[in-house]
């Protein structure tokens, strides 16, 4: 079992930057490939950007790349979504989640543990 703590959302102008955190505990970090997703009110939950184990393999989202970079410190214990250049369209509950397989991939279902979510606001 592992759990998943975000932290580091906010209300951010337009153009603005965040930082958002997701500690891990419970198992082995470094086992894990761990994903950031988000979810704007009224639509799906949506894939961002995945690490993999040792964070020499990541992937982004087309809507991301370039803005956002993810990145990991297995001794913390923790993963990290740099994102800069936000634009409106970045508002949603940002979500944590994490996998024992190798490679997640971009589907929700691809992912055994979930963070509880923080909130990133976008004003325009």
């Amino acid at each position: 079992q592992v759990q998943l703590v975000e932290s580091g959302g906010g209300l951010v102008q337009a153009g603005g930057s965040l930082r958002l955190s997701c500690a891990a505990s419970g198992r082995t970090f470094s086992n894990y490939t761990m994903a950031w997703f988000r979810q704007a009110p009224g639509k799906e939950r949506e894939f961002v950007t995945t690490i993999s184990w040792s964070g020499g393999r990541t992937y982004y989202a087309d809507s991301v790349t370039g803005r956002f970079t993810i990145s990991r410190d297995n001794a913390k214990n923790t993963v990290y979504l740099q994102m800069i250049r936000l634009k409106a369209d970045d508002t949603a509950v940002y979500y944590c989640a994490a996998t024992a397989v190798r490679w997640g991939g971009v589907q929700v279902d691809g992912y055994d543990y979930w963070g509880q979510g923080t909130q990133v606001t976008v004003s325009s």
